[in-house]
């Protein structure tokens, strides 16, 4: 089960890259991206498609990220993430948080034994500066004794 100061450990080590952001304002990978960007998470999109979204540079791949990066949230379909995992320990990074729908077998399995920090089935609105309904999500994890613990 993954814990709180795992969650904050992720949080802290920004800037966070965030692979999976898309161009169309009607995906989740716009909006969750979009609102990170709003409450003042310093988060760089990764896409291969694009060269800016919602103002905001973008790089093409992992490998190209700077240096500074130690945190990445994945938001890709089930069958990218391995790959994404795979280039995020290639570059180094320690910190890797795989958005509820995006985890794989394939990826779990990339990250066994890695040492890396890595927080899977949350959802990062939630833990982030919640506002709405995954604030409201939060209250109902409290209460039914889901939310993580240190």
């Amino acid at each position: 089960m993954v814990t709180k100061k795992q969650i904050d450990d992720f949080i802290a080590a920004q800037p966070i890259a965030m692979v999976g952001v898309s161009r169309n304002p009607k995906k989740f990978g716009f909006t969750a991206f979009r609102e990170l960007k709003e409450k003042g998470m310093n988060v760089i999109p990764v896409n291969p498609h694009a060269e800016e979204i919602h103002g905001v540079k973008v790089f093409p791949d992992i490998q190209s990220l700077p240096g500074e990066v130690r945190s990445l949230l994945v938001m890709t379909p089930k069958s990218s993430t391995a790959g994404v995992i795979r280039e995020a320990k290639e570059k180094g990074i320690q910190n890797i948080w795989i958005q509820q729908m995006s985890e794989s077998k394939d990826a779990l399995k990339e990250l066994e034994g890695s040492g890396i920090n890595f927080i899977r089935g949350e959802c990062i609105l939630m833990f982030y500066k919640p506002h709405s309904i995954h604030k409201f999500h939060g209250t109902l994890k409290r209460i039914f004794g889901r939310w993580p613990r240190n």
